[in-house]
């Protein structure tokens, strides 16, 4: 899970693992793998960097 902030200024927290499109349009937008978008502040780096170490996390804990 990571935590990101809708353009409201409203916190959330969204599976990694179903993010399927991460796009700046200029907006950062997160399209999940059911097609929910989710409009967000953090810049699409941020979320790419938040998702790696989120993924690296997992698999730290299942080794």
């Amino acid at each position: 899970m990571i935590r990101v902030t809708r353009l409201n200024g409203e916190p959330l927290v969204i599976n990694a693992e179903l993010i399927k499109l991460v796009e700046e349009t200029p907006d950062t937008m997160i399209t999940l793998t059911n097609n929910e978008r989710i409009v967000v502040k953090e810049t699409m780096d941020e979320v790419v960097q938040r998702a790696i170490q989120y993924a690296r996390h997992v698999r730290t804990f299942s080794a």
